[in-house]
């Protein structure tokens, strides 16, 4: 075995490896009590191995030269988990470099394949391809938007945002995984994790929606019997 043949597959290896268990910790964090110590002992865990899964599929796309078109899932799980984590740290829709140049660096990224696509040669499906590409354009495009929400309406929407994001960071991972694993059965190993992560990111941001509104009203009942007791 060549020397480029063993860093190659070296790269593959670590690659699988680091994105196996980011999907299983990524299950973890999801099914645990949110906010608690494991579920950010999770979330850390899980960025940190998405951290190596990006670069490992960053050195496969630019060094060993596999398909083009592994760039754009690889920075769409990129994308969102940075994005996801970004707006735990700061809970605020202020502008910040990082944040901007990161959104650039994704986009020139996007214009970099689509220049490219017709070289490419379509390994993955169509389907998967254009929604792949519109769902990282749709995110990037919000991040800019969203620096116009007024602040005080934002403080209520940033929690929606990182459940979202995060969620779209595990299903991209799971999708490569799966249209990887099982080859032969695809779009529908690359469509129906999409559709299956799409559908938790609604039923996790729905719940919360309605847990925020049961809490605001029991607070609201508490104040007004605390004071009816105040006037007797």
């Amino acid at each position: 075995m060549s020397e480029y043949s063993f860093l190659h597959n070296s790269n593959i290896f670590i690659h699988v490896i680091s994105g196996s268990i980011a999907i299983l910790l990524g299950i973890i964090a999801l099914t645990i009590k949110k906010g608690g110590k494991w579920h950010k002992k999770s979330g850390n865990y899980f960025l940190t191995l998405l951290i190596i899964v990006v670069l490992t599929g960053l050195i496969g796309v630019f060094i060993f030269n596999r398909n083009t078109f592994l760039l754009i899932i690889t920075v769409l799980s990129a994308y969102y988990g940075f994005s996801g984590y970004r707006i735990l740290q700061t809970k605020s829709n202020s502008p910040k470099l990082i944040d901007i140049s990161f959104a650039i660096v994704s986009l020139i990224s996007v214009s970099y394949f689509l220049y490219y696509f017709k070289s490419i040669g379509m390994y993955w499906s169509p389907i998967i391809v254009y929604s792949t590409v519109g769902a990282l354009l749709m995110i990037i495009i919000y991040d800019f938007i969203r620096y116009l929400i007024p602040k005080k309406t934002y403080r209520n929407m940033w929690l929606f945002e990182h459940i979202f994001k995060m969620i779209g960071a595990f299903t991209a991972l799971l999708s490569a995984f799966s249209g990887t694993v099982f080859e032969n059965y695809q779009p529908y190993s690359q469509f129906l994790p999409s559709v299956f992560g799409t559908l938790l990111q609604i039923g996790f941001i729905v719940y919360y929606v309605r847990k925020f509104k049961k809490s605001r009203k029991r607070k609201e009942q508490n104040e007004g019997i605390k004071t009816a007791h105040n006037s007797v």
